[in-house]
């Protein structure tokens, strides 16, 4: 009993039950507002009505999306103040710096050009209309990288100085912290990321529309969109994670080691990337595996002969740095956390080239599977990306701040385990239930279709806006 009432533990179960649920949205919210930009800019070169219906159409879902994540991150810090006391202490000065940027320059830019937008349709001018939605998705991309630059500080903490006397980390170069290493990697495999998850949205948003055969002048080239937009994105976070991959084993060797499994030190043809592998819990026994000879060398050092630590090679160094522990994360986690991302990622992007072939020409498809597959494959992304992020935070363990604070000790010292349980069952019903109310307003205005817009102008063969409501 006393283990399942563990602060530590339900702290960190919360913290990842309220981030994975909560990056639900981001994702979303970066590529519908570059999706709605980039529609709305075909509509004002070309005046055409299917490419304003579109605008509006995702528009729509991007400020259901919107809303809900600006409800969901608050969340998020509360609980450093709350169950993480310790860290906020020990690291605010530097980690509140880039938040505190994304707050009170990115955010606040960012909703208020959500603001113009929404209601400008008819007020502003054409052009400076076009710019709020792409001042918008900017906002969005420079929100995340504030965030994944104050990540990165955890992943490989740069630009500070301990202050012995307070025992904390305070902040000396914010443009160090800003160009870490780390965020110049994750960054663009974030974006990228995120836009495989819109894509897949926009994939299955059209395909319902289109196994009815409705809507089909605006839901012909959505699909096409989001396919390409799959493939291109797709490719995109593979060669961006590439990049990731070699700065994770820079400055976080025992995380690559982990995500393979890697017990002993291997080089050249040893060093081989395991397909998949069974085997014991300690790495002392094999018992099945099919591996690709060098690729483990080529993903971490970009040469065939390189050498990858293992984990056994690392714990000793670990310990003579910092004294006896256990400084592996769950190795099983990691493992198969890092096989799903890519292989999800991969499969949706297979399904994405399948569709491309199948709707070649102008053609649509007969067959109610091939609509069925397009729509319920829309997860897989969403299910790489978040895996993704379980195993960039899992595979930090134990450490909360990586070689500066652990895990153990960044939890807050008067928070019960009782306390942390009351708020994480509040947490978790509250979150259901927004669940069922963005799903469910989701799907409404997707199955409610592209929005009428007004009439062509006789003389320019324009269509303006309707409405301004959304």
């Amino acid at each position: 009993m006393n283990e399942l009432l563990d602060p530590l533990l339900l702290a960190r179960w919360q913290f990842g039950i309220t981030t994975i649920y909560h990056f639900l949205f981001v994702p979303l919210t970066i590529g519908l507002a570059t999706t709605a930009a980039i529609f709305q800019t075909a509509w004002y070169r070309t005046g055409k009505a299917e490419y304003l219906r579109i605008t509006r159409f995702f528009g729509t879902v991007f400020l259901i999306n919107f809303a809900m994540g600006v409800v969901t991150g608050i969340v998020q810090e509360f609980q450093f103040g709350m169950n993480w006391s310790e860290y906020s202490r020990f690291v605010g000065d530097v980690f509140g710096a880039p938040l505190a940027m994304e707050g009170l320059l990115a955010f606040f830019f960012e909703a208020t050009f959500i603001g113009l937008w929404i209601f400008g349709w008819d007020k502003l001018p054409r052009f400076l209309h076009l710019l709020t939605i792409w001042a918008t998705a900017f906002g969005t991309v420079v929100s995340a990288y504030f965030i994944l630059a104050a990540n990165a500080f955890m992943q490989n903490p740069v630009g500070y100085e301990l202050n012995a006397e307070k025992g904390r980390a305070e902040l000396v170069d914010i443009w160090e912290v800003l160009t870490n290493r780390v965020v110049l990697a994750a960054f663009p495999h974030t974006i990228a990321a995120s836009f495989m998850v819109t894509a897949g949205l926009v994939i299955a948003a059209a395909a319902w529309h289109l196994a009815r055969n409705q809507h089909l002048d605006t839901m012909r080239p959505a699909l096409k969109f989001g396919l390409w937009t799959m493939i291109i994105s797709g490719i995109l976070t593979t060669l961006f994670g590439d990049q990731l991959s070699l700065a994770m084993v820079a400055t976080q060797p025992m995380k690559m080691a982990a995500a393979e499994a890697t017990y002993d030190t291997v080089c050249g043809a040893a060093a081989s990337f395991s397909l998949f592998t069974l085997g014991t819990p300690d790495g002392s026994t094999e018992l099945f595996s099919i591996r690709v000879p060098y690729l483990l060398s080529f993903l971490s050092t970009h040469t065939f002969d390189g050498c990858v630590e293992g984990i056994n090679d690392l714990q000793a160094q670990y310990t003579e740095l910092w004294g006896p522990g256990d400084y592996a994360p769950i190795i099983w986690v990691t493992y198969w956390s890092f096989r799903w991302m890519i292989g999800l990622g991969m499969l949706h992007v297979l399904v994405a080239v399948v569709g491309l072939w199948l709707t070649r020409k102008g053609r649509l498809p007969k067959q109610q599977w091939v609509w069925k597959v397009a729509i319920w494959s829309f997860p897989l992304s969403t299910l790489a990306m978040s895996v993704g992020w379980i195993f960039t935070e899992m595979g930090r363990q134990p450490w909360i701040v990586f070689s500066l604070l652990p895990t153990a000790s960044a939890v807050s010292p008067n928070v019960t385990g009782l306390d942390v349980l009351i708020s994480l069952v509040a947490f978790t019903l509250v979150y259901g239930a927004l669940a069922v109310v963005e799903v469910g307003l989701v799907i409404r205005a997707i199955k409610k279709g592209p929005p009428e817009v007004g009439e062509p102008d006789p003389e320019t063969g324009r269509v303006e806006p309707a409405s301004t409501v959304y």
